[in-house]
């Protein structure tokens, strides 16, 4: 079992930057394949970004790539999602997710069934 707490949300204005974090409860966390979704107001979960066990492979929404940038820390067990030039159809709850021990990342970390242990989340609002 993997606890995850999420960290950092809050309200910005557009063009601006933040950095939310996922601290997880377990040492082996970062052999496990792990993610950011967000939920915006109304709408599916979507996926945000993903990041190999290790961290040796990223991979963006086509939406956020380029702005985002999805990091771990192998000895503080978090993993960390820097946004730039925020919008507002970046609003959302932000969700910190992890994959099974020993799953593959690959082919399908898009889709938020393939994640076994979640945050709650936390809210980013993003002001015009």
């Amino acid at each position: 079992q993997v606890h995850l707490v999420e960290s950092g949300g809050g309200l910005v204005q557009t063009g601006d930057s933040l950095r939310i974090s996922c601290a997880a409860s377990e040492r082996s966390f970062s052999l496990h394949a792990a993610g950011w979704f967000r939920q915006p107001p109304g709408k599916e979960r979507q996926f945000v970004a993903a990041i190999s066990y290790g961290g040796v492979n990223t991979y963006y929404a086509d939406s956020v790539k380029g702005r985002f940038t999805i990091s771990r820390d192998s000895a503080e067990n978090t993993m960390d999602l820097q946004m730039s030039a925020l919008n507002p159809e970046d609003t959302g709850v932000y969700l910190c997710a992890s994959m099974q021990l020993g799953d593959s990342i690959l082919p399908k970390f898009r889709d938020p069934a393939t994640y076994a242990y979640w945050g709650q989340g936390t809210h980013v609002a993003v002001s015009s």
